[in-house]
């Protein structure tokens, strides 16, 4: 959203349009001075976001998407944007979560990784090489053990939820941790234009803090590396304290704080 200037009374009417499924207009005499878009994002979950001119276009781009959505719908903002939050605040959004992006340099010299090994009888397995068989009962496992501990409302929008419990679409993207041939924690990355993203990491609950998670974070920073990738990226729930741990120790910046809201 941009909002340049106040809201003014003397504003003539402006009507909103919905001119698709998921798209709304905001009409001044017939000039957009205002879009709305709605999107599902891979785990089925709506949201929004709106781009206008006044604060005022705003609220009322808000007021028609919000009673033609179905509940619940989310947003994410930048909470140091302090003007953009309050507005969706004031449309009756509430902070479900607050959420840290980090930058990771992917040279073991800068993470300090280069030393870091799996943990006696673990090795990891490159993303492609997994059997898909195991890797698709791992995670089922994992999924199993986040839905019954810290919940789903805690992960990033990419960790797919699919409707028969099938949740891994690409298995090229995984890399593997496998204590014989028993598959215990994977590293999910996602290439996306700017730099690879840190879908999902994760460790099956009986095998954490044996520094498998670090070690799958060591293979994979140093394989995107070794192919001229000098950073990825990763987004970790603030609440998280394991995880932003984990990457602020292998040198990663954080460059973003950024607020996910609910309209419940």
């Amino acid at each position: 959203m941009n909002i340049l200037h106040p809201p003014s009374p003397a504003d003539p009417t402006v009507v909103i349009t919905r001119v698709a499924e998921h798209q709304w207009h905001a009409l001044e005499d017939d000039q957009v001075v205002g879009r709305g878009d709605a999107t599902h994002r891979p785990d089925g979950r709506l949201f929004i976001s709106i781009d206008s001119w006044h604060e005022a276009v705003f609220r009322l781009l808000a007021a028609s998407m919000l009673t033609e959505l179905p509940r619940p719908v989310y947003t994410v903002v930048d909470e140091a944007d302090t003007d953009q939050t309050a507005s969706w605040l004031l449309a009756g959004f509430s902070i479900a979560r607050r959420e840290r992006g980090y930058l990771l340099p992917t040279d073991p010299r800068t993470t300090g990784l280069a030393t870091v090994s799996p943990p006696a009888g673990v090795t990891i397995i490159p993303a492609g090489r997994a059997e898909e068989a195991p890797l698709r009962a791992l995670d089922r496992t994992l999924r199993a053990e986040i839905g019954a501990t810290v919940g789903w409302q805690t992960m990033p929008a990419e960790v797919i939820r699919l409707p028969k419990g099938d949740t891994v679409v690409d298995p090229s993207k995984y890399a593997v941790a496998a204590q014989g041939s028993d598959y215990v924690g994977l590293l999910r990355l996602a290439a996306v234009t700017r730099q690879p993203r840190i879908g999902l990491l994760a460790v099956r609950a009986d095998h954490r803090r044996r520094g498998i998670a670090r070690a799958l974070l060591a293979h994979t920073l140093t394989t995107l590396h070794h192919g001229g990738t000098p950073a990825a990226w990763a987004e970790v729930n603030e609440a998280n304290s394991a995880a932003t741990a984990l990457l602020e120790t292998a040198g990663a910046t954080l460059t973003s704080h950024n607020l996910e809201l609910v309209y419940a």
